[in-house]
């Protein structure tokens, strides 16, 4: 049995909502670069702000730490996850093996509600594109990612689908820490091509229009880092 199985185990029902809420909102925080790679996740503050015990607040992190947003430290606590060089290279030498898998699936199981959704969905990363300000461009940033959560959707299979919400979660750590450029680099244009490929029915060209895209994607990272906002003011609490 895992720490955070064990953690449940002394909790009721009300509690365990309550770290999963604590968990998807800072879930949130991390994956819109709200809270940067290294920042303090203090159980005893997260504890406050949420007015939940520390059991509580535990059992969130470790829910965290098991998708890899978060890691813990001996004597010290937990932090955001600060991925290395080596880390980021092995996110996107993943992603390349997934959803080039992804691709092809969703190019066999894609329907017309299917596709009325992606373009959908891509009108909004359009509005999100041409509105100014922090909270439109961590809202394109996801709206982003989440253009490749619903092609693991659309490929039906529920394993990959959760493997690509954490490597999308990943990437967001990645590109929080080491991105040149500031902005989304999940080009609306490249989700456009690959759907354009995939409604044809071209694999062969869907997939190297994916992986063209997650190289441009890796090609705009570097070793800079970025500002932290404190966790009050990550979480708007």
């Amino acid at each position: 049995m895992t720490l955070s199985a064990k953690s449940a185990l002394t909790m009721d029902a009300n509690q365990e909502d309550r770290a999963k809420a604590i968990r998807d909102a800072l879930r949130d925080a991390i994956v819109d670069r709200r809270l940067a790679p290294g920042t303090k996740l203090s159980e005893a503050e997260v504890g406050t702000l949420f007015d939940v015990s520390r059991t509580v607040v535990r059992y969130a992190l470790q829910m965290l730490a098991f998708e890899g947003l978060v890691h813990s430290e001996r004597n010290r606590g937990a932090f955001v996850s600060n991925p290395t060089p080596e880390d980021a290279r092995q996110v996107f030498a993943s992603r390349r093996l997934i959803e080039a898998g992804i691709v092809a699936e969703a190019a066999r199981r894609l329907t017309k509600a299917d596709v009325e959704a992606f373009r959908r969905h891509l009108e909004e990363e359009d509005r999100y594109k041409a509105s100014r300000g922090p909270d439109a461009r961590r809202a394109e940033i996801k709206a982003s990612g989440d253009f490749h959560i619903m092609l693991a959707r659309v490929a039906g299979n529920a394993v990959l689908e959760k493997f690509m919400d954490e490597l999308v979660a990943r990437s967001s750590l990645v590109i929080a820490l080491y991105g040149r450029s500031g902005v989304s680099s999940c080009g609306h244009d490249d989700h456009a091509l690959i759907l354009e490929a995939l409604q044809s029915g071209d694999v062969e060209r869907a997939t190297e229009m994916m992986l063209h895209h997650i190289g441009h994607i890796e090609a705009d990272l570097d070793l800079r880092t970025g500002e932290s906002l404190t966790l009050r003011e990550a979480l708007n609490l």
